[in-house]
């Protein structure tokens, strides 16, 4: 049997629609198992500086359907360093904190990881971000959520694009995945997708615009993740203007309202899921590993493979979108 009997739980970096859910599900699922929960607010740096307080269930009414986080979110420097982290673990240990349940990325699985090898505190991981780019599960939370963002706003832009015979070059969030800006494409009908994963882009989009203005096509989407190596939107849109005057030529960046939100169905559904799977993980006595959904079913996936490198980009999206765009 475990012998937890008090936990913690907190969100950290970038918030995504359905971290409540998240919460609400691991304060629940705690409950349930006759466990106390406390909530950490600001991620790890209120890990250092004590902000930490009781949760009940009654706390977690109407909040499955708030975007953001109610723990709020930081990113924390003083969380890389020993000093910080013997802080961190001096007010847990104040609490009679037994083992914590992150909500994050891989920056959060990888600092909740060296915790726990220094302290021997289990940690358990529950993905949460936008850019669906966590190895070890096909969906994180949030990034439903943002696709339909981006969906809903691209439609809007299209309407604009071809009143009036111009091209829009529209940026996505993706640092260094490109999954919101490849399935959005295919999802919007865009003319091209530029993405971190691709090489030889700036030949391809020139043919496409070639193209494009031999058959006199001039409302176009080229959908632009900002990681993508040619530069965000207005860089790539910098590129091509003077050779291609007559597109009419327009940047639209949606930066953080990707982020925002009521979640979807989908994402409430997910993190409801990974939150009840975080807490049995923990009283099951497992550590260190990351509660993912692969194949409608819940996994566990070990810290060190979540955070070593990127997901890879489906091959099979790729040829969709390739043929869509003809």
């Amino acid at each position: 049997m475990s012998k937890i009997k008090k936990i913690a739980v907190l969100t950290s970096g970038g918030d995504a629609p359905g971290m409540n859910a998240a919460v609400r599900a691991v304060v629940r699922a705690a409950i349930f198992h006759n466990l106390e929960v406390v909530g950490i607010e600001h991620g790890f740096e209120g890990m250092i500086k004590g902000e930490l307080f009781r949760l009940e269930s009654k706390d977690m009414r109407n909040i499955i359907h708030r975007g953001g986080t109610i723990l709020r979110s930081a990113r924390s420097l003083e969380f890389k360093t020993k000093k910080g982290r013997a802080n961190a673990f001096n007010n847990l240990k104040k609490q009679n904190i037994d083992a914590v349940i992150v909500i994050g990325g891989d920056g959060t699985f990888r600092g909740a990881g060296v915790f726990s090898q220094e302290y021997d505190i289990p940690f358990i991981g529950i993905p949460g971000t936008i850019d669906n780019d966590m190895p070890g599960t096909d969906f994180t939370i949030g990034f439903d959520t943002a696709l339909n963002t981006v969906v809903e706003t691209i439609d809007k832009i299209k309407d604009t694009a071809s009143s009036h015979d111009r091209t829009f070059f529209i940026e996505v969030m993706g640092r260094d995945a490109g999954f919101i800006a490849l399935q959005a494409g295919i999802a919007t009908g865009a003319e091209a997708i530029l993405i971190p994963e691709v090489e030889g882009q700036a030949e391809n989009l020139r043919e496409f615009l070639l193209k494009a203005k031999k058959l006199k096509k001039m409302s176009n989407i080229i959908l632009v993740a900002e990681g993508n190596k040619l530069g965000g939107a207005q860089q790539v849109a910098d590129q091509v203007k003077d050779e291609f005057k007559d597109f009419g030529i327009r940047v639209n960046v949606l930066g953080h309202m990707q982020r925002g939100g009521s979640p979807t169905a989908f994402d409430r559904f997910l993190a409801s899921r990974l939150g009840v799977a975080a807490v049995d993980a923990l009283i099951d006595n497992q550590r260190s590993v990351m509660v993912g959904y692969k194949n409608h079913e819940v996994v566990h996936v070990p810290f060190n493979k979540t955070i070593k490198g990127l997901r890879n980009i489906n091959d099979e999206l790729l040829k969709v979108a390739d043929i869509l765009m003809i």
